[in-house]
C-alpha cells in the first residue's frame, strides 16, 4: 500500500476548514463533500492527519465505493474488496451501516452482509473452513449508503479526534474542541494579538487557540485505534510525533484570557488548561461580560454566550446581549466573534454584522456573527 483514500468526516459547515488543514498538511486530490472531505497520502498520512487536524471528527481509511441498489450487488462488491490488505485473520471488525436515500434502506440488514461478505473473503484468503475468534486488534468498519451509493471505511482514529485528553472536567453544555477551535481559526487572529473569550464556561475556546498559537498538534496527548495495526509500522508513528514536537513553539508568548460569570466554571477551565500544559499560557478570571474593560488595541474576541433557549431564560439572555453590543462598541480595533442560534441576535445586540456563517452546535443550528475591528498597520520597516 504506497498510497491510500482518507476521508477526514467533519460537522456541517466547516469542511472548508477541515479541507484547508489537509492541503496544509501537503496532501492532495482534495475532494470537499457535505460532511467529509476526501485526500489522498502514503501511510503516515494516517498519523498525521489524526495528530493534526484540528477540525476533522475522525479520519477513515476509504476501502471501497461503488452502486449497490440488491443485497447480492452488495455482498459481492465487499467481497471483491481487497480487505486482507488491513484486516489480519485475529482482527475484531464490528459493522456499523447508514442509509439515506438508497433503496437498500434496512441498515440491519446491511451490516450483516457486508459482515459476512468480509468473512467469506478473509477465509478464503487465510484458508480457514470455520471463522474464528476476533480476539485482535480493532477495525471499526462502516457501511454508507447514500443515493444508492455504498462507501467502506476503517476508522483510524477510534475515540472521535474531539477528546484531545484534556478536558477532564466540564459544564453542562461543553462546546466540542473542534468547533472550538473552528471558530478560533474562522477569526482574524493570530499569536502576536490579545484574545478574549468572555463566556469560557471550561475554558475550551481558549485552550484551542492555545494550541493554535503555539502551534501544538491537538493530538499529540492521545491514542488512536490504529496504533494498534499490525500493517501500520510503528516507525510512522515515530516520525509523526518527532514531527509534531519540532513543530511545536512552546516558547510563544500569548496573550490569552477567559472569563466567566461563574467562579466555578472558571476554576474548571483552570484545571484544564493545566491537563492540557498551558496552566501558564492563559489567564482565566470570573467576570461579567459588562464589566469588559481594555487598554489594549486590535484584540480579538470569540465567545458562545448562552443561547436563551430555555424557558425563561430568552429575556435576560436577550438583555445580556445588548449589555455586551454596548460594551464592545467603544473597542473599534477590536474584532468580535459570536455563536448563537438566537435569530435576533444582531438586533438586542444593536449592529448588523459584518458575516455570518451557518455552524452547527451538535444538533443545533447556529450563525457565527462576525464583526470585524479596523486592521493594525502596516509594518513597513
Amino acid at each position: 500500500m504506497n498510497k491510500i483514500t482518507l476521508i477526514a468526516t467533519a460537522a456541517m459547515g466547516i469542511e472548508a476548514l477541515v479541507a484547508k488543514e489537509v492541503r496544509d498538511l501537503g496532501y492532495e486530490n482534495v475532494v470537499v463533500d457535505n460532511g467529509k472531505v476526501t485526500f489522498e497520502g502514503d501511510l503516515s498520512a494516517i498519523c498525521r492527519a489524526n495528530l493534526w487536524l484540528r477540525t476533522a471528527d475522525r479520519v477513515k481509511i476509504k476501502v471501497g465505493e461503488f452502486k449497490a441498489t440488491t443485497f447480492d450487488e452488495l455482498f459481492e462488491k465487499t467481497k471483491a474488496l481487497p480487505w486482507e490488505q488491513f484486516l489480519h485473520e485475529d482482527a475484531q471488525f464490528p459493522v456499523t451501516g447508514k442509509s439515506v436515500k438508497s433503496k437498500l434502506f434496512s441498515v440491519s440488514d446491511c451490516q450483516a452482509i457486508v459482515k459476512k461478505a468480509i468473512v467469506e473473503r478473509l477465509k478464503k484468503i487465510y484458508r480457514r473452513i470455520t471463522w474464528f475468534e476476533e480476539k485482535g486488534p480493532l477495525y471499526k468498519i462502516e457501511v454508507a449508503l447514500l443515493k444508492d451509493v455504498a462507501t467502506l471505511t476503517i476508522d483510524t482514529s477510534g475515540i472521535g479526534l474531539h477528546k484531545r485528553g484534556y478536558r477532564a472536567y466540564q459544564g453542562e453544555a461543553p462546546l466540542k474542541e473542534t468547533l472550538a477551535a473552528a471558530l478560533v481559526l474562522l477569526t482574524n487572529w493570530s499569536p502576536d494579538r490579545p484574545f478574549v473569550d468572555p463566556f469560557c464556561g471550561s475554558g475550551t475556546i481558549p485552550i484551542e487557540a492555545a494550541l493554535i498559537g503555539q502551534n501544538i498538534a491537538p493530538g499529540f496527548n492521545r491514542e488512536f485505534v490504529s496504533q494498534t495495526w499490525h500493517w501500520l509500522d510503528q516507525k510512522f508513528w515515530d516520525e509523526a510525533y518527532q514531527e509534531a514536537e519540532d513543530l511545536a513553539k512552546y516558547d510563544q508568548p500569548l496573550d490569552i484570557t477567559g472569563s466567566d460569570i461563574n467562579h466555578k466554571m472558571v476554576e474548571i477551565a483552570k484545571k484544564n488548561a493545566l491537563e492540557a500544559g498551558l496552566g501558564d499560557a492563559i489567564c482565566f478570571k470570573q467576570m461579567q461580560v459588562k464589566d469588559f474593560t481594555t487598554k489594549k488595541n486590535y484584540g480579538v474576541i470569540v465567545g458562545n454566550p448562552p443561547y436563551g433557549e430555555r424557558i425563561g431564560e430568552k429575556k435576560e439572555v436577550e438583555k445580556m446581549y445588548e449589555e455586551m453590543g454596548k460594551v464592545f462598541e467603544p473597542y473599534d480595533t477590536w474584532s468580535v466573534y459570536m455563536l448563537t442560534s438566537h435569530p435576533d441576535f444582531e438586533k438586542f445586540y444593536g449592529k448588523q454584522a459584518t458575516k455570518k456563517r451557518k455552524l452547527f452546535n451538535g444538533f443545533i443550528q447556529t450563525n457565527y456573527f462576525q464583526y470585524w475591528g479596523k486592521r493594525p498597520p502596516r509594518n513597513n520597516c
